[in-house]
């Protein structure tokens, strides 16, 4: 009997290992193509939009919001080399993330469509989480222990000042050049009564 229990134990051991994997990979893939999928939702959001001026200014100034927070995290973050612990870093583990949910629900505000809500609450959820979960991996594995005790802790904040030179080579310009187009195709809808 005890030889049959050891077995259903190692199977049921394995079984996990295997579920475990699995959501590995796909939220690594997930994580990987999000630029990919965001284009795809953009071009879903544009589509199904319906923008007034009003919902477009009031979306606008969410998104700005956010992208702000964004461009102040992109300007202290060293990707790979560090667990930042710098400005919007010493509240929040993900402060890019935070400002990525802010831009979209400003992007939500401005089309004024509860398909584009729907749509943008799946794919944020669902691409965000992928995103973290590989990301901590990623951090985990190259600074062990220390990035663990850095978020149990809520270690003190490292003295770095913000830097626009951080914030290009954090490609952040580029996320600032598609929230304008964005919004500037939205006001284009709303301009030619689309």
């Amino acid at each position: 009997m005890p030889d049959i229990i050891h077995m259903l134990a190692r199977r049921r051991a394995r079984l996990a290992d295997l579920s475990a994997r699995a959501r590995s990979a796909t939220a690594e893939a997930l994580a990987r193509r999000r630029v990919a999928l965001g284009f795809l939702v953009a071009a879903v959001t544009l589509l199904l939009a319906q923008p007034t001026w009003d919902s477009w200014r009031a979306g606008l100034l969410v998104a700005v919001a956010g992208e702000a927070l964004r461009v102040w995290a992109a300007g202290h973050l060293e990707k790979a080399r560090e667990v930042t612990r710098s400005g919007p870093y010493r509240w929040t583990a993900h402060p890019l993330y935070v400002g990525s949910a802010i831009v979209a629900l400003g992007v939500v505000i401005a089309s004024r469509s509860v398909v584009v809500a729907a749509v943008a609450f799946v794919y944020m959820g669902a691409t965000v989480t992928a995103a973290i979960r590989t990301e901590e991996a990623f951090l985990r594995q190259r600074f062990g222990e220390a990035y663990d005790r850095d978020r149990r802790s809520g270690s003190e904040s490292a003295a770095r000042r913000f830097s626009l030179a951080r914030v290009r080579r954090n490609r952040e310009p580029r996320a600032v050049a598609g929230l304008a187009a964005g919004f500037g195709l939205l006001a284009t809808k709303i301009a030619l009564h689309l």
